[in-house]
């Protein structure tokens, strides 16, 4: 699974669930001709990542390449079952990667549009966000 490195602090701020705007930066192919494109927003976690990237690789059986354009670097921490109220904010659990409609998530090339479009769909649904295909 995608985990950084090394964080600059290990604990973040939860931040505002804002349902508003849309994505400014990686919203066109770069690398490959095809692409799986974020229609919504959400939080994508490192499994679900993972998740997707498995069942498209498993489709194309070793044929063509394929991009994975997010990277999970916010920390999502959870205090242990039961723990009462107080004493701190919880340990670290998972890592998310905060998506916007407009996001390319994964790029693939050298493969047919027919084998890249059905490995996208069997990718898209491990993933909590609604997705559209795109080609170059």
């Amino acid at each position: 699974m995608l985990i950084p490195k090394k964080v600059k602090h290990r604990k973040w701020h939860k931040g505002r669930r804002r349902f508003k705007g849309v994505e400014t930066r990686g919203t066109k192919l770069a690398f490959g001709s095809y692409g799986l494109k974020s229609q919504g927003r959400d939080w994508i976690t490192a499994r679900q990542i993972e998740a997707a990237r498995r069942a498209m690789t498993r489709y194309v059986a070793r044929g063509g390449k394929i991009w994975i354009r997010i990277f999970p670097d916010k920390p999502v921490t959870r205090k242990g079952a039961e723990t009462p109220m107080g004493g701190g904010k919880g340990a670290v659990d998972h890592y998310v990667a905060p998506i916007k409609p407009g996001r390319i998530l994964f790029e693939m090339d050298g493969i047919s549009r027919e084998m890249a479009e059905e490995a996208m769909r069997r990718a898209s649904y491990k993933l909590p966000v609604k997705t559209k295909f795109i080609t170059k």
